[in-house]
């Protein structure tokens, strides 16, 4: 870890990038750029073939420091000290206060990479990266930069250690509104290292907390519970009051009721099944015979 204060006197925990990554970054960008200019020599040697040699000789000199000087300048300007080798190790070029680099710290690490890398093939980068404390080469040291590493392992998050037994459900009436979050977040932290920290300071660092979470709620802390064991107690209250928040259903969501299908809300009617009409067929005529004389009379 690399100690960098910015100007305004923050400590940036910055990580070094060492030998073996930076000279695996290294020997990838110039597998590229040889590659590059070896593509590029042989298309040059048909354009310019007609030429003298003076001539093929500045177009071939003009090509190489283009190619293997110029372009690592300007891809490390472009992309902020992230070049296609960096990039693929996790690694970054930044300034000694952690800002991205520009163009003429570039400039400087490019012409001094000539020198450490180029015609030397490596040997005065691998020793000045070693001598170093922070792995700089010479260029890093005239231009004011560092190669730091940009993929770094993910910190291991501790959970919080549950309360004793006998405490459980001993705070469900305790107001925990007023409790801001930077102290939830300073009791989290003492409650997953306090196993690390001497018990002497682990004592009056977790009597301190709950001194400053008695003054929050406003309710004084039960006797003979030690500190620690009271701050657990709280933050496990806590955790089940987010945890029942989160999983409490809607209001406005239906009751389920039974197993069969979920109510269709109004403004989304069922369409009814078009049924289709059966045929009847028409009823006989009976013919009416008129009545007779002497017949019954309707009653009066």
């Amino acid at each position: 870890m690399s100690d960098l204060v910015t100007g305004d006197a923050v400590v940036l925990g910055l990580r070094p990038a060492r030998l073996p990554s930076r000279a695996l970054a290294i020997v990838l960008d110039l597998v590229v750029y040889v590659a590059g200019y070896l593509i590029l020599s042989i298309g040059l040697a048909f354009s310019i073939a007609s030429l003298d040699e003076a001539a093929q000789a500045a177009v071939t000199v003009a090509s190489f420091v283009l190619l293997l000087v110029g372009v690592p300048i300007a891809v490390e300007t472009l992309s902020h000290g992230r070049s296609l080798g960096k990039l693929a190790c996790g690694l970054r070029v930044v300034r000694d206060d952690g800002g991205p680099i520009r163009f003429r710290h570039a400039l400087v690490r490019g012409a001094m990479g000539v020198v450490e890398l180029l015609m030397t093939f490596g040997a005065v980068a691998c020793i000045a990266s070693l001598v170093s404390a922070r792995g700089r080469r010479l260029g890093d040291v005239f231009a004011g930069t560092l190669v730091v590493r940009e993929r770094v392992p993910g910190a291991r998050v501790m959970p919080v250690p549950p309360p004793p037994p006998w405490l459980a459900c001993r705070f469900t009436g305790l107001d925990l509104s007023a409790v801001p979050d930077g102290l939830w977040l300073a009791v989290r932290q003492y409650l997953t290292r306090m196993n690390q920290l001497d018990p002497a300071v682990g004592a009056a660092m977790a009597a301190r907390l709950a001194d400053d979470l008695v003054a929050r709620t406003g309710a004084p802390a039960p006797v003979g519970v030690p500190a620690a064991a009271f701050l657990m107690a709280v933050v496990h209250e806590r955790q089940s009051r987010d945890a029942a928040r989160a999983f409490r259903p809607s209001p406005s969501a239906p009751a389920a009721t039974g197993f069969g299908p979920a109510p269709v809300p109004a403004s989304h009617p069922v369409p009814l099944p078009q049924v289709a009409p059966v045929p009847v067929a028409p009823a006989p005529v009976v013919p009416v015979e008129a009545p007779r004389a002497g017949g019954f009379a309707p009653p009066a």
